[in-house]
């Protein structure tokens, strides 16, 4: 008989959810929440009204993709965090409600390991063990893969994301949110070498942005004091410079961990994997130290539940459950 494996994705502002058999996706839905956009950031209360309102639909739509029946699960995958809290609660809530119902398992995800499972969605995934960046929004982590679900933290950042570091310079150079998409794009026609933007002088294979947002915002203060249009006529060149200050960052220290590790296959992933110029840099590294480079499809990139199916379906194998009583937690450690 086959196993049908339902996942629910919730941990921040997508609702999500997706089918897989035997370990093959056979659906996957999602509802973005665009209404943050005008309002500059996610906001929680916000984020978890509008999962209730979509977390029906999308499942509907998922099983409708698959064309199962509900009764036809064998389990509920769900992320148990990181995240936000009032988020993760509705995604957990509905998993736990629909597996007692369903007297099926009940499988808790970790959020991180379901990035680094986007690379096993791909048409050639790497074997063990690799190094994985894994790059986010709320996430910068250098990790050793050793398994499905063996992975260990080598290295993450000491206070900003490198995600939460494009969305917030982006903002000081008005752009909308999330910014590091529009800064991408706007960095395309722009010089990296315009500016000169620190790096931070962090030891071992941890990162550090704080430095870099505070570095931007005073130097653009300081600049419109002399050009109140400064931001306006080298928006360009500070978006390249900005994105090409937080690449190099994050490249340094994988190419220090994947020399200290003695680890040449290499992988990326988060919704920071997305950036072409981050795609680009690792591409053009890996040929000078001889790297397999392993980077996801950009569909499986930001959070989504494919990448939640495919931790589950590795656990249920191993009868890994969570009891009904679990609660999600914003700082989940699996």
């Amino acid at each position: 008989m086959p196993i049908y494996l339902l996942a629910i994705e919730t941990s921040c502002d997508e609702t999500a959810a997706a089918v897989m058999c035997d370990g093959k996706l056979r659906s996957h839905a999602l509802v973005s929440q665009m209404e943050h956009s005008r309002l500059g950031g996610i906001v929680p209360e916000l984020a978890s009204r509008q999962h209730l309102r979509a977390i029906i639909p999308v499942v509907d739509e998922a099983l409708q993709q698959a064309g199962i029946e509900i009764h036809a699960l064998n389990a509920i995958g769900f992320t148990a965090g990181p995240g936000l809290i009032g988020s993760l609660m509705v995604g957990s809530c509905f998993a736990k409600g629909l597996a007692l119902s369903l007297q099926v398992p009940l499988i808790a995800v970790h959020h991180l390991q379901a990035h680094v499972h986007a690379l096993f969605l791909a048409d050639t995934a790497p074997a063990f063990p690799f190094l994985c960046l894994i790059v986010s929004g709320g996430h910068t982590q250098l990790v050793v893969v050793r398994d499905y679900l063996d992975m260990e933290v080598v290295g993450e950042t000491r206070d900003d994301a490198a995600g939460e570091a494009f969305d917030k310079t982006a903002r000081m150079l008005g752009l909308p949110y999330p910014g590091g998409p529009a800064m991408d794009q706007l960095a395309r026609s722009g010089n990296p070498h315009a500016f000169a933007f620190p790096e931070a002088n962090v030891p071992g294979y941890d990162f550090s942005f704080s430095g870099l947002k505070t570095a931007v915002r005073y130097f653009i203060q300081q600049e419109e004091k002399i050009d109140p249009d400064f931001v306006q006529k080298y928006r360009n060149d500070l978006c390249a410079s900005i994105q090409a200050s937080i690449v190099r960052h994050l490249v340094h220290k994988l190419e220090a961990a994947a020399e200290g590790l003695q680890l040449t296959r290499i992988a990326i992933a988060g919704g920071v994997a997305a950036n072409s110029w981050l795609r680009q840099y690792v591409q053009q590294l890996a040929q000078s130290k001889g790297w397999q480079v392993f980077i996801p499809p950009l569909k499986y990139c930001t959070d989504n539940a494919a990448v939640i199916a495919s931790v589950a379906y590795h656990k249920f194998l191993r009868s890994d459950f969570a009891p009904a009583s679990i609660v999600p937690d914003a700082r989940y450690r699996g």
